[in-house]
């Protein structure tokens, strides 16, 4: 019984490639789509701290595609979009940067969220 804790699945999406990458904001530019990506590494301990947080986030916002980069299994991406340093976390509607959040800071990370991604709930 090794999933006890995998009871949700999970929102935030790995990315594993360029191409995988290429993908999502292809997709979010097409649905008019905001993106937040968290630039990580496996060794970076602030970074790990931070994924329950935007596990979280990416609950709240039903509307935005949450990506994550582990920048030394996808260095393309993480030089391309200048990460300098783990965590970063980059807002961009469509494949245009709008925010960067350098550092493992919860609080800034959801006051700029909520200063810029429209929130119009989704109601079943």
């Amino acid at each position: 019984m090794g999933g006890q804790q995998q009871h949700k699945k999970s929102k935030v999406v790995k990315i594993d490639s360029l191409k995988s990458w290429e993908q999502y904001i292809t997709e979010a530019t097409n649905k008019g789509y905001f993106v937040m990506v968290h630039f990580s590494a496996y060794w970076c301990m602030p970074s790990i701290a931070m994924d329950p947080f935007f596990e979280e986030l990416a609950s709240t916002y039903q509307d935005v595609i949450f990506l994550k980069v582990d920048v030394d299994e996808v260095k393309e991406v993480a030089t391309k979009m200048e990460i300098n340093a783990m965590p970063t976390f980059l807002l961009m509607n469509g494949e245009t940067p709008v925010d960067k959040i350098v550092g493992a800071n919860p609080d800034e990370l959801r006051k700029r969220m909520d200063q810029l991604i429209p929130q119009n709930p989704s109601v079943v």
